[in-house]
């Protein structure tokens, strides 16, 4: 970040008023260690944020000092969080369903040092997951697929850890919260967390929202249904998986949220049914899309599944939705997700102002599973599945109208 040119900002905000203060005398500039007179420069974020007199005498001496002077910025916005309490970020921004975002969000959550991080963890940009080559897919071996299962394992018990406190009246960021704590207790990072810059460790999607919700203080209500998305990062190597949950007895009486959950549901084991040697990637979008059709649901084709691994987000993508032309075939060692995102209404998505959330345009419900999986020489080994103690589990769906 580089502070800005002061007489035109501070011309906008304040009219003639700024020049009246500069010709007080001189300004001492805030650099650190630094005993000049100030210049014509201030910090862009300390305007922003209602400082009028953060001055630096030069772009040098500000970077300099940046990492001290943040430190400002932080003490401010703590400040000014207490005093508005929650808000609305983007009160002129269209919801097209009951969930609205609940600021402020809580710190970023930290990772001990003694774990092993991704390489986004600092920069936010996963450098090395970007420079794969698009259509090679790895082949584990048996050391590889051992160091996938205990991950997977780990994420299957966090995910069962965050479900177990799902109730009416907790926040989505109590959620995230549990989950961070879940993955360090097990010496894992939460992939998530700083991937493309994402602030959070999991991603928590109510209702409408398709997927990449990001946890708030949003306080989850008796009737909703909630889609948590956990990954972990252990040994090496990412685990993945997501479940849609009821939250409350209304919901699990309501007969259209049982419908796109339970669709959801059997959608995805259908398509794990299919997965063997030889397998065309291509043929599990038709299994999942013909089930979802004959629910009267929607796949939702943007977001499909990926291979994973040592990376986040490898080959191959799997995509949901039939008649699409996804090449290869399943062969013994590749690990990949499957994920279908189905909804009640259209296809059709809105994007919120967070760069992250995405939600149905009419504001219908949608619900998701994925599971992390091993093709094998006989068929398939899924990793990331449930046990007997496992929170939510399958109801028994509606009959469907002709």
């Amino acid at each position: 970040m580089l502070p800005t040119e002061t007489r035109s900002q501070s011309e906008a905000l304040d009219g003639p008023t700024q020049v009246e203060a500069s010709s007080a005398g001189p300004r001492k500039c805030l650099g650190a260690e630094c005993d000049k007179d100030a210049g014509d420069l201030q910090c862009p974020t300390c305007l922003k944020l209602g400082v009028k007199d953060s001055f630096f005498c030069s772009q040098e001496c500000f970077q300099k000092s940046w990492g001290e002077h943040k430190a400002v910025h932080k003490a401010l916005q703590v400040q000014t969080d207490n005093i508005l309490g929650p808000y609305n970020p983007f009160p002129k921004f269209f919801f097209t369903g009951s969930v609205l975002p609940v600021y402020p969000l809580s710190p970023r959550r930290e990772v001990p040092k003694s774990i092993k991080h991704p390489d986004w963890a600092i920069t936010g940009i996963p450098r090395k997951e970007m420079r794969l080559h698009k259509t090679k897919i790895e082949i584990l071996d048996a050391t590889a697929q051992e160091a996938m299962r205990k991950v997977c394992r780990y994420a299957r018990e966090v995910i069962d850890i965050v479900a177990a406190e799902l109730r009416p009246g907790v926040t989505t960021d109590y959620l995230d919260e549990v989950c961070h704590k879940a993955c360090v207790e097990r010496e894992a990072y939460p992939s998530p967390l700083n991937y493309h810059n994402f602030p959070k460790s999991l991603c928590t999607s109510p209702n409408e929202i398709v997927c990449h919700g990001i946890p708030d203080q949003r306080v989850l209500l008796d009737g909703d249904i909630i889609n948590l998305d956990i990954s972990l990062y252990h040994g090496g190597y990412h685990a993945d998986v997501n479940e849609t949950y009821y939250v409350g007895d209304r919901a699990k009486s309501d007969p259209e949220s049982i419908r796109i959950i339970e669709t959801t549901r059997e959608a995805l084991d259908r398509a794990i049914a299919i997965i063997k040697p030889g397998t065309p990637f291509r043929e599990i979008g038709k299994v999942v899309e013909k089930f979802a059709r004959s629910q009267k649901c929607t796949v939702i084709p943007t977001w499909g599944g990926h291979g994973i691994n040592t990376e986040f987000h490898p080959p191959p993508w799997i995509a949901h939705y039939a008649k699409n032309k996804v090449v290869g075939v399943c062969k013994p060692g590749m690990t990949f997700t499957i994920e279908p995102i189905i909804t009640l209404g259209s296809a059709r998505e809105v994007s919120w102002p967070d760069n992250w959330t995405n939600a149905t345009a009419d504001g219908k419900r949608t619900a998701q599973f994925e599971h992390t999986m091993l093709v094998t020489e006989t068929g398939v080994e899924v990793l990331t599945a449930r046990t007997p103690e496992s929170p939510g589990g399958p109801i028994s769906m509606p009959p469907t109208e002709a």
